[in-house]
C-alpha cells in the first residue's frame, strides 16, 4: 500500500493489492455442509473430510500448518505433515526433532494449534489443545515406516541451524545415508511423535456469498479422564 499525501494513514492499494482484489477466492461452487448431520464427535467429521479432500484430488491434504510460541512467546508457524488421527480420543498425531525448533518450543510450552486449509473444497479446520510425547518405542515405529529419503533428512538433524551450502548437506546426507545403510534399523536421536489432545475443534465450510458455516466443538470434562464434547454454531 502507498501512504497519501494529505499526511493522513490513508492507503491504496498498490500493484499487488489491486491484483489480489481482481482474485476474490472461494469464487466456484462449493460443497454445502449441514453441521445438523454432524456427529458428536470432532474427530470423525475430520476423517470424513479428510477422505473427502483425498477422493476430490486435493494436492498434500495431509499437510497442515502447525502454531507454538517461543520462550518469549512469539507465534511461530510451519507446515509439516499429520501422521495420524486417533478420532476417538480426539487427537492429531505429528512427529517432529526433540531438538528443532519446533520441539523446544513445545517443550516449554506444550499447547499448541494445527491448522488445514483445502482450497477446492473450501474447508478449513482449527485444532487447538495440549501436546504430549508419545513414547519412544512409538516414535521409532514411525521413523521407521518412513521412506529412506525422509530418514537421512532426520539422521543429518541440525534442523533450522545455518547451512555454509547445498554442498555441505549433500555431504552430511552422504555420510548419514552410509549409516542408515550399516544399520536399517537405526532411529534418528530426538526423533518423536506428537499427540496434540485437542480442547477446541473448529469446521470451516466456506461459501461463494461468504454464507460461511463455522461449527466449533469444545471438549468438556478436561483433566478427568472423561471425553465429551459440546458443539455450537459460530457467526461468519
Amino acid at each position: 500500500m502507498v501512504a497519501g499525501d494529505d499526511g493522513f494513514d490513508r492507503y491504496r492499494p498498490s500493484a499487488v493489492g489491486e491484483m489480489l482484489r481482481d482474485r476474490p477466492p472461494m469464487a466456484r461452487e462449493l460443497p454445502v455442509f449441514d453441521p445438523d448431520l454432524a456427529p458428536a464427535e470432532p474427530g470423525p467429521l475430520f476423517v470424513d473430510w479428510l477422505v473427502q479432500a483425498l477422493e476430490a484430488g486435493v494436492l498434500d491434504p495431509q499437510v497442515m500448518t502447525l502454531s507454538t510460541v517461543d520462550a518469549d512467546g512469539v507465534p511461530d508457524a510451519r507446515a509439516l505433515v499429520l501422521r495420524d488421527v486417533d478420532a476417538a480420543e480426539g487427537a492429531w498425531l505429528f512427529a517432529a526433532e526433540a531438538n528443532s525448533p519446533k520441539g523446544r518450543q513445545l517443550a516449554l510450552s506444550p499447547m499448541a494449534a494445527l491448522s488445514v486449509y483445502w482450497p477446492p473444497l473450501g474447508r478449513q479446520v482449527r485444532v487447538r489443545g495440549s501436546v504430549e510425547a508419545a513414547p519412544p518405542a512409538v516414535s521409532a515405529e514411525e521413523f521407521r515406516g518412513r521412506s529412506p529419503g525422509a530418514r537421512v533428512a532426520s539422521l543429518v538433524g541440525r534442523q533450522s541451524e545455518p547451512l555454509g551450502s547445498l554442498a555441505a548437506y549433500d555431504l552430511a546426507a552422504d555420510e548419514a545415508q552410509l549409516l542408515l545403510d550399516a544399520d536399517p534399523a537405526l532411529v534418528a536421536a530426538g526423533h518423536t511423535v506428537y499427540m496434540l489432545r485437542a480442547a477446541e475443534v473448529e469446521f470451516w465450510q466456506g461459501d461463494p456469498s461468504r454464507r460461511h458455516v463455522r461449527l466449533r466443538y469444545t471438549r468438556t470434562g478436561l483433566g478427568t479422564g472423561r471425553i465429551a464434547w459440546t458443539s455450537t454454531l459460530l457467526w461468519p
